[in-house]
């Protein structure tokens, strides 16, 4: 049964792997496995800080990681941000989040997105905010599927695609 963890060390060979999955696929934001592996527990403190304030660059917002696990199998990962600013506002949201290319189409992003609703409303949220490209209809499906309203359709300076913005209220 898939459940979500605090990013561990313990995850480290699979994580390694699915970064590799991304970086196949072509994603440039993900960093290299080899980075990441040099210092996993390094890497791991760094994506704990990211919740801390203090820990943060001026500008960023504070950001709860969990990746969705099942048995020692890292599957994806989901970004609770705590507050938006004027750029998630439009683009990114509260809530971000990924399935390792292997795992897609398995019904893993329904449930990691549902896990995360609960993170939210444990972190005193009463509605949140996700967003997509309009193109993308897997994540389209995964947010109506799980509560998601849309309130409109826009275009972001500097992104090709339009970008949906969806309410959840938990």
């Amino acid at each position: 049964m898939a459940f979500l963890s605090a990013p561990s060390e313990d995850y480290q060979s699979s994580y390694l792997e699915a970064l590799q999955e991304y970086r196949v696929e072509g994603r440039g934001r993900e960093p290299s496995p080899e980075e990441v592996a040099a210092n996993f527990d390094t890497f791991v403190q760094h994506l704990h800080n990211q919740a801390d304030r203090t820990k943060i660059k001026p500008r960023q917002v504070p950001t709860s990681e969990f990746w969705l696990i099942d048995g020692n199998n890292y599957l994806g990962r989901i970004f609770l941000r705590h507050e938006l600013d004027k750029e998630l506002l439009q683009k990114g949201g509260h809530i971000g989040y990924t399935i390792r290319p292997s795992r897609r189409k398995q019904g893993y992003g329904k449930l990691i997105l549902k896990y995360g609703l609960v993170q939210a409303k444990a972190f005193g949220f009463e509605r949140v905010l996700l967003t997509c490209d309009e193109d993308n209809h897997s994540s389209r499906t995964i947010i109506e599927s799980n509560g998601g309203i849309l309130e409109n359709t826009i275009q972001v300076r500097e992104w090709p695609a339009m970008v949906c913005r969806y309410w959840i209220h938990l």
